[in-house]
């Protein structure tokens, strides 16, 4: 599958939190720079996201910052800002408001990077995305994963998906899939929020209600790196794919 024309150029990557459920690996370095597969989390993200079209990735830092920068000045193949949050961690939502000005005007990718991904043969899960977004029907667009083919992840799913791509917020009793932690979106939803931490899932709720929030299920196995234990899940699924 090639890039898509409706891929977005930029990208925002969340890489500021604590990582405290990643230690002792976060001991000494942020939970960006934690490897798996021989290779740094940030960077299985920024690999994805470039192979999309990516051209330019805000990444905000907080944790080891210094550390993170100097990882990513080495990679040549994708303009790296820095949004600082050495100050305050802002949460999803606020470190988005924070790096508002670095991102421009037109739609953005926004990726967590506690996240590793297996696509099935022939499918991109990341284009296929770009591939479905629709502007001018949707605000934000959400990668979301199949449950079944869920590795490190305990919850019971975050979304119910319509027939028409429309998410609602998962109700009990009912299959839902969880958010992978990739999605488009206009960076304009945090216009109107106010400075300081929030999350994103605030808006996703007004988005819910207003119809404007929408998700597309990968074909594939999604692992949530999110703690030592899943780290080492994910290793060994790596390892049994290649």
């Amino acid at each position: 599958m090639s890039r898509h024309p409706n891929a977005p150029k930029t990208a925002m990557v969340l890489a500021a939190g604590l990582g405290t459920r990643m230690r002792p690996l976060t001991d000494d370095r942020p939970k960006a720079l934690v490897e798996v597969g021989g290779r740094a989390l940030i960077d299985h993200v920024l690999d994805r996201l470039v192979e999309a079209g990516v051209e330019k990735a805000v990444v905000n830092v907080h944790w080891f910052a210094d550390r993170l920068e100097e990882h990513l000045s080495r990679r040549k193949d994708v303009e790296i800002v820095i949004s600082d949050e050495r100050a305050e961690l802002l949460e999803t939502g606020g470190g988005l408001k924070k790096a508002r000005a670095l991102l421009g005007e037109d739609p953005v990718w926004v990726a967590n990077i506690d996240s590793v991904w297996i696509d099935d043969p022939g499918r991109n899960g990341v284009l296929e995305l770009a591939e479905y977004w629709e502007p001018a029907q949707m605000d934000a667009f959400l990668l979301l994963a199949p449950l079944d083919r869920s590795l490190g992840y305990d919850g019971e799913g975050d979304f119910m998906r319509g027939f028409d791509f429309h998410l609602t917020f998962r109700s009990p009793g009912y299959p839902a899939s969880p958010y992978m932690g990739v999605h488009i979106t206009k960076p304009q939803i945090v216009d109107d929020q106010p400075e300081g931490p929030f999350s994103l899932s605030r808006i996703w709720r007004r988005l819910a209600d207003e119809s404007r929030l929408f998700g597309h299920i990968m074909s594939g196995d999604w692992m949530h790196v999110g703690d030592p234990v899943s780290r080492d899940e994910a290793e060994a699924k790596l390892r049994g794919v290649g």
